[in-house]
């Protein structure tokens, strides 16, 4: 999950698996599957990034534990 900033400020965390699709108007409109939407402050480019960070961090976990796993 990733931390946003809604337009009143308020951080909240987003299941960004959910994401459909990313709407560049001045802010941007995140649309979920499910049709719901967020608007946030954020630019695209930020959010892209946060994902990729997301992601990176669970597969860095993954090999951890799958390295040091001594079965």
């Amino acid at each position: 999950m990733i931390v946003l900033t809604k337009r009143n400020n308020e951080r909240f965390l987003l299941n960004h698996n959910q994401i459909e699709s990313i709407e560049m108007i001045p802010e941007s409109k995140i649309v979920m599957m499910n049709r719901d939407y967020f608007i946030v402050k954020e630019e695209p480019e930020v959010i892209i990034r946060k994902i990729q960070e997301y992601n990176a961090k669970v597969q860095d976990v993954h090999r951890i534990v799958t390295v040091q796993d001594k079965r």
